[in-house]
């Protein structure tokens, strides 16, 4: 079964702040549910991060816990492990998908990223964002230029990839 979200999708969403979760995404928040069986409505966290994050990331049950490990790791009272546990934690939403396979978004985290009619979502490995169509167009339009001017043409991004231990 599939552990890491992939691809991307436009839904509509409805007046009550209701949309439609991708069904591969779906998957990937019933395997990654250490509480769910079939029946049950599957869990997920969803961060909405500080007033300047125009996205909201959502986040499996599994994929929440190993950060919070993460965290728990960090030097106590640290400012890195405060600020982390204030956007993990403090800006978060523990959620269930319902019985249709919708997400109902709050009316305050549309608001805060001017969502209203439709709500694109892309994966992020063993996360997925959830973007205001057009905000998400010209975030990628502007990372597109900085990489055109980073990279030459024909750069291949794998090359980014630390490789394989040898052994």
């Amino acid at each position: 079964m599939a552990r890491r979200f992939r691809g991307s999708e436009t839904f509509k969403v409805d007046a009550k702040g209701r949309v439609s979760i991708p069904a591969a995404f779906r998957r990937v928040i019933e395997a990654c549910d250490p509480d769910w069986v079939p029946g049950n409505r599957p869990n997920i966290v969803l961060v909405y991060g500080p007033e300047r994050q125009t996205w909201l990331e959502v986040f499996t049950i599994k994929a929440i816990e190993e950060i919070d490990e993460e965290i728990e790791r960090m030097q106590r009272n640290s400012s890195d492990r405060l600020q982390l546990e204030e956007w993990m934690h403090g800006q978060a939403q523990e959620l269930q998908i319902d019985d249709d396979g919708r997400l109902v978004l709050p009316q305050k985290l549309r608001d805060k990223i001017g969502l209203e009619g439709e709500a694109f979502f892309i994966s992020a490995g063993d996360y997925f964002k959830i973007w205001k169509p057009e905000t998400y167009q010209a975030h990628y339009a502007a990372r597109q230029r900085r990489l055109s001017e980073q990279y030459p043409e024909d750069f291949d991004p794998r090359s980014l990839l630390p490789g394989r231990p040898r052994g």
